[in-house]
């Protein structure tokens, strides 16, 4: 059995990876590059195991780095939790949250480590198009909203983000039709005009067959296969499959997702809520690291 396991060594050791390496990660943990070096070399003796190959491009995990590395996330992240809990206990209060449907999925790990943190917080969330929560931010009808990046709005935080692609039913293929059938949001919505935007440049008919003004009717057209639509990549669910340039649909570009919050002063669990948002969401993605090459057995 390994002893215990070292935070800052761990958190090293995600700063290495995060950032590409070695000087890199020593400007994030505020250590010199031999330094960073030493730790890794301390976490490597202390579980037994080679974790990165670190050359001159980017550090490459091992099978047995991949698998530390998202223990250490959590192990990091809980921690950061609880010092922030700790550090605040008084917090409390009520924060009205605004939410495209379409980032829905985004939000169930990120509310359940709130409520731990600060169980004296009352969330209520509203859950509406970006466009109508630009409006109800100006009429301070929520606190805070987490809200796709659209033309002539300024201010805001960016805190991610979310791919767009097209999707299509498992069990069917619309996509094949002439011209394009497609399941929309109403006018106004990015996607939409991205999505009209980019057939148009790549020169396929197209006609809308289904407008809905929530995620439920999108979702409802394209697994019954009357057409495809276009969604952020973290809405897609089971019965959609998502189409290439091979079906004849041309590359989306992604949309910015920010963090906004009602004009003037808000209330101290209102902001400490929307940085927990943005810490969160701002993150890293779990990466998709190359292992090291297998060393081949001398004959």
């Amino acid at each position: 059995m390994i002893p215990d396991l070292d935070l800052s060594l761990l958190k090293t050791f995600a700063a290495i990876v995060d950032e590409g390496g070695l000087t890199a990660a020593g400007k994030v943990v505020g250590r010199t590059q031999p330094a960073v070096s030493h730790q890794l070399r301390r976490l490597e003796r202390l579980v037994g195991h080679k974790l990165l190959v670190v050359g001159r491009r980017n550090p490459t995990l091992t099978h047995d780095g991949e698998i530390l590395l998202q223990y250490a996330r959590s192990m990091l992240r809980l921690n950061e939790e609880a010092r922030a809990r700790i550090s605040a206990p008084g917090i409390e209060g009520r924060v009205i949250f605004g939410v495209p449907d379409l980032y829905a999925s985004l939000l169930p790990d990120i509310l359940r480590s709130y409520g731990l943190a600060y169980p004296r917080v009352e969330v209520e969330l509203r859950f509406t198009r970006s466009v109508h929560l630009y409006a109800a931010l100006k009429r301070k009808e929520v606190d805070l909203a987490l809200v796709t990046r659209l033309p002539n709005h300024d201010g805001g935080r960016v805190v991610g983000q979310q791919p767009l692609v097209w999707v299509s039913s498992v069990r069917s293929h619309p996509e094949t039709l002439d011209p394009l059938p497609l399941a929309l949001l109403p006018i106004g919505a990015i996607s939409r005009n991205i999505a009209i935007e980019e057939l148009e440049k790549f020169g396929r008919p197209w006609r809308i067959v289904s407008v809905s003004d929530s995620i439920t009717g999108l979702y409802a057209a394209v697994v019954a296969g009357l057409a495809v639509a276009v969604l952020p990549e973290c809405a897609v669910v089971a019965g959609m499959r998502m189409l290439r340039t091979s079906d004849r649909v041309p590359m989306l570009r992604a949309v910015d997702v920010l963090i906004h919050h009602r004009a003037g002063p808000i209330s101290p669990a209102a902001a400490n809520f929307a940085e927990f948002i943005a810490q969160r969401l701002d993150a890293p993605p779990e990466p998709r690291p190359r292992r090291a090459p297998a060393r081949r057995a001398r004959s």
